[in-house]
């Protein structure tokens, strides 16, 4: 993003409001890290997502004594965008199990990818209810809400929505209308 995104265009990204969310800090909070109440945070996103420790070093920012054990699950994103939820399904359960072999118990679980809240349920039932599971969508859309509620000049004067990809914009607005149930048009970013 940091590198194709032009200077004046604002980027909300999925991890600074999952951060807000688990340490209960807003991120105009500018004090030093402190401790909180989750431990011990299971971390799932891809494999480019784990590697670049972004997760990690946000929350550096906001919190101490978190361990993170951060899981790349390869190839679920390609079977959900092939929607074939039944290998997405088996690959969720195989990285959590591989996840739990390296901390049995996590507090909570961070699904890092855009793409996991469609497959929430499946990793919630494998990690088990006593873990607290934290997804974008409704922590992205309230922490987008407060933003433009604090910053109104940045709504601007349409009305009408327009889906951006840096995919393909013909095969990401089929899975986007048969994921939503309703048509959705991409176009490239």
């Amino acid at each position: 993003q940091e590198s194709w995104v032009p200077r004046d265009k604002r980027v909300l990204g999925v991890f600074v409001p999952l951060i807000e969310a688990l340490t209960e800090r807003q991120w105009g909070d500018n004090s030093p890290p402190r401790e909180v109440a989750v431990k011990n945070v299971a971390l799932f996103a891809t494999p480019a997502t784990v590697r670049s420790r972004a997760f990690q070093r946000e929350l550096a920012f906001r919190a101490i004594g978190v361990d993170v054990e951060a899981q790349a699950c390869g190839g679920v994103v390609d079977a959900i965008e092939d929607g074939d939820m039944i290998l997405a399904e088996a690959l969720v359960r195989s990285h959590v199990d591989a996840l739990k072999r390296k901390m049995p118990h996590p507090e909570a679980a961070v699904l890092g990818c855009t793409h996991y809240p469609l497959v929430q349920e499946v990793f919630q039932d494998a990690l088990g209810p006593d873990v607290a599971v934290y997804s974008q969508p409704n922590l992205v859309a309230s922490s987008l809400a407060d933003y433009l509620g604090r910053h109104p000049d940045k709504i601007g004067p349409g009305t009408e929505a327009a889906f951006l990809t840096t995919g393909d914009p013909k095969r990401v607005s089929s899975r986007a209308t048969q994921f939503l149930r309703r048509e959705i048009k991409f176009s490239a970013a």
